[in-house]
């Protein structure tokens, strides 16, 4: 019998992660079966249980309730501490008492898709992140590793940026307005602007030369790459992310480490 996973979100239809995985499952001789579950809003912990008491070893979690699946976590791995967010869970064992082991590999993921896809150093470079959700507060930590010379917060709430700054020393966050006049090697796009088709307050001049603007959010051409394109800057939306997160998940689950490049290949292909 085939190991059972599962992508938890809403919504979810969208999501390519069986496809990915199967792949995975495939290169690396591994036997799973991989679905999606579209939980309720307000039962993602029930959605869960259910799941589990189905047989399924473990699941990916995505958009709205990463910091849910945290709150389930016996056993969370510290950047999923750090994050206080999750989007991976392992069940080990069976019955009530048993372990959920929780993972966040956002942040792997796209630090592995800009050094190793596209071939853009962190280190000793400056770094925006835009946003102060969840999806800044799962890459914050794994960019910090990466030894940028300055790691920016930006947000329209300045105070929100200002304090997820204070939990990750070596970064410094606030408003658009408090950026004016700098710029930046790499700007990561993680507000929701990109999935709501909005504009991101950008001030003149964010952009060194030969910069990488990264929208988080993939498959389009958002508002930010558009505005990033005319000024100069090369752009990626955050499709290489998708992978490499998937593969940091499917090593915490089965202990091998898929290869990336040709599964990201066939999905940029295939549009």
């Amino acid at each position: 019998m085939n190991d059972r996973y599962a992508v938890i979100g809403n919504p979810v239809a969208h999501s390519k992660s069986p496809w990915i995985h199967a792949e995975f499952a495939r290169a690396t001789g591994q036997r799973i079966d991989y679905g999606r579950i579209e939980a309720p809003l307000g039962a993602f912990a029930r959605t869960v249980a259910a799941f589990r008491a189905a047989g399924g070893r473990g699941c990916n979690v995505t958009l709205p309730f990463k910091a849910e699946a945290f709150a389930l976590a016996t056993e969370p791995t510290p950047r999923a501490r750090a994050a206080r967010a999750a989007n991976t869970l392992r069940f080990d064992g069976e019955g009530a008492g048993a372990a959920v082991a929780a993972d966040n590999t956002d942040g792997a993921g796209l630090v592995n898709d800009l050094e190793r896809n596209l071939r853009r150093p962190i280190a000793g470079r400056r770094v925006l992140l835009m946003g102060a959700g969840g999806a800044a507060q799962g890459v914050l930590g794994p960019l910090l590793e990466a030894r940028p010379a300055a790691l920016v917060l930006a947000n329209r709430t300045a105070g929100k940026a200002q304090a997820l700054a204070a939990r990750f020393p070596g970064s410094r966050g606030g408003g658009y307005d408090a950026i004016a006049g700098e710029s930046f090697d790499i700007v990561v796009n993680a507000t929701s602007a990109g999935l709501t088709g909005g504009a991101v307050p950008l001030p003149g001049g964010l952009f060194a030369p030969g910069a990488l603007a990264y929208d988080m959010v993939y498959g389009r051409d958002t508002p930010f790459l558009a505005a990033a394109c005319a000024a100069g800057a090369a752009t990626s939306d955050g499709l290489g992310m998708l992978v490499e997160q998937a593969a940091e998940s499917f090593f915490f689950w089965c202990g091998a480490r898929p290869e990336t490049g040709a599964v990201l290949a066939a999905l940029r292909a295939d549009g």
